[in-house]
């Protein structure tokens, strides 16, 4: 990134930097969430085909997490969660066989994320996203609940999810 008085310029794909890393996969489909504070999406996850997405906030502040849910992981069943904002310009990597879900931080958020195959609805899964068994901690403000979808309200428990192998 590059930036002064005017601004900045940020290089946010570089195929041959992102292969370097090991992120050598294909593109297909980009999506934009603009959302309020206090709104919670997720943890979902596509079966077939699993996808990959690279995620980044480019305006707000989210606190991203993803979920393993590949069975033959030593990380199974384990989450981590990073802030991402406008102001830090960093990106998480979801691999396929991962849930996903972002709480949004700041007054409002644009969360933009490239997926490596195409949204198939009749695949899509929904894990709860306060389930105790993954106890996600969720940095929410005391006494106030999360705005949440009625689709990701009635998401599963980890122990009923369908993962992969």
């Amino acid at each position: 990134m590059h930036g002064d008085s005017r601004g900045f310029v940020l290089e946010s794909r570089n195929e041959r930097e992102f292969a370097r890393l090991g992120l050598d996969c294909r593109f297909v489909q980009d999506n934009h969430s603009h959302s309020r504070q206090g709104t919670l999406r997720g943890l979902h996850y596509q079966l077939d085909p699993p996808q990959g997405e690279l995620c980044r906030a480019i305006t707000g502040c989210v606190f991203d997490v993803v979920v393993d849910l590949r069975k033959h992981s030593p990380s199974f069943g384990q989450w981590t969660g990073k802030i991402l904002s406008d102001e830090q310009h960093e990106m998480l990597w979801v691999p396929p066989g991962f849930a996903h879900g972002f709480l949004v931080l700041s007054e409002t958020a644009d969360f933009v994320y490239k997926c490596t195959d195409y949204y198939t609805p009749a695949s899509e899964a929904v894990i709860a996203w306060d389930d105790p068994d993954l106890g996600i901690d969720w940095p929410l403000q005391p006494g106030i609940e999360p705005v949440v979808s009625d689709r990701d309200r009635a998401g599963v428990a980890f122990r009923d999810a369908s993962c992969f192998p």
